[in-house]
């Protein structure tokens, strides 16, 4: 696994065995960051990001290396929460994160500053958390008025395209893995 692009372009990350920890393949990243910069390979400046279920961290420090200037990584398993550490010091990184070791549940009522995308990706068998998540999300003050929520899950399974306030603009699969892109819905839809 390693970083795709920007300033830690190359540069390798560490993960943990076992499949609750399931890194977002370095192509199915790469096919992320695609979509959000379109092209652009400064689109990514200054956002904020909120990274959940986060595992080896790999998403938020991809954001970073492309000139993301905020990420809050949320994890509740400790050794994940370590080994994002972990490759944050490797990457050299003192500044522009927070790292949580907390569930989703507790650590959204403790942010405050809105974010431009969120990134969740919870174990694939825990489906739940998927609405549950995006519900909490949708009705918070988390979300700035054009932010991106993505959801990477199992292809074979579908997290709905129209939920508490969220709407699906845009669905990628890539082998068993699946991305959803979510949008506030506007008032006039």
């Amino acid at each position: 696994m390693r970083v795709i692009a920007g300033k830690y372009r190359s540069r390798r990350l560490a993960s943990l065995p076992g499949l609750d920890i399931r890194p977002t393949s370095d192509r199915l990243r790469e096919t992320l960051f695609n979509v959000l910069t379109a092209g652009n390979p400064d689109a990514l400046q200054g956002s904020s990001w909120l990274d959940l279920f986060a595992g080896t961290g790999a998403v938020g420090i991809e954001a970073l290396s492309r000139g993301a200037s905020k990420v809050v990584f949320v994890e509740q398993s400790r050794p994940a929460t370590e080994l994002i550490r972990s490759n944050l010091e490797m990457l050299g990184l003192k500044t522009f994160y927070r790292l949580m070791n907390a569930s989703v549940l507790s650590a959204l009522p403790r942010l405050h500053d809105p974010f431009d995308y969120v990134f969740l990706d919870p174990p694939y068998r825990l489906e739940n958390e998927y609405g549950t998540t995006l519900k909490l999300l949708a009705n918070s003050a988390l979300l700035k008025p054009l932010a991106e929520i993505i959801a990477e899950h199992s292809s074979r399974y579908d997290p709905g395209s129209d939920l508490a306030g969220l709407k699906r603009y845009r669905k990628l699969e890539q082998g068993d893995a699946a991305l959803s892109f979510y949008r506030l819905k506007s008032p006039l839809s």
